[in-house]
């Protein structure tokens, strides 16, 4: 009984397998040649570092918070 089961699920794997490899890969393309597309490379990289900077900003206030809640809250 397990025998059958275990060739039932091999062929299953081998199926997905077979029918994963066929598929076609998208290709993502990042930047266009087009200027009407969208919005730069530059400014993209702009919005990111500002919005990586704001990220951290959130982060520091929120372990500051947690610093007091935690350890100074206490100490009263």
């Amino acid at each position: 009984m397990w025998n059958e089961y275990l060739t039932v699920v091999m062929m299953a794997v081998l199926l997905r397998l077979s029918y994963e490899l066929s598929r076609p890969t998208p290709t993502i393309l990042l930047t266009s040649t087009n200027p009407n597309a969208g919005p730069s490379t530059y400014q993209q990289k702009e919005w990111a570092e500002k919005a990586v900077r704001r990220y951290a900003e959130a982060q520091e206030k929120k372990w500051h918070r947690w610093n007091e809640a935690m350890f100074e809250a206490k100490q009263s």
